[in-house]
């Protein structure tokens, strides 16, 4: 059973803008951390962004400045604005949630245990 509900995503141009969508369960969202995390072909699965339940939020070096990350506590829903998007950011993007290490969020896989089911963005010139 998906408990992070992924949309957004797709196909976009060099220099192009995307936002990608989770929405999820009340329980889930109130997790201490969110975030998303990206896996091209052949490479780890890696942090993007993540933010925590007073919205503070932490960015891979990779992104930043071009990625805000940001929730809806009205929707349970976290997004990923994604602006001048560069061939490497091709990659399968996953939502994820989880209680962190040590009440905060620092990034690693292993602070979280829901993932949502991925959706694709490919970026071509």
């Amino acid at each position: 059973q998906i408990q992070l509900v992924q949309s957004g995503g797709g196909s976009v141009q060099v220099g192009g803008s995307l936002r990608l969508s989770c929405r999820t369960s009340t329980y889930i969202y109130m997790a201490e951390c969110m975030g998303w995390f990206r896996q091209a072909p052949g490479k780890e699965r890696e942090m993007v962004a993540i933010i925590d339940k007073r919205d503070s939020a932490a960015y891979a070096d990779s992104v930043k400045g071009r990625f805000t990350v940001s929730r809806d506590n009205t929707q349970n829903t976290l997004y990923l604005q994604m602006s001048s998007l560069q061939f490497e950011d091709g990659a399968m993007y996953y939502c994820s949630a989880g209680a962190g290490y040590g009440r905060s969020c620092h990034g690693g896989r292993s602070e979280f245990a829901y993932w949502g089911q991925g959706t694709q963005v490919t970026v071509s010139s």
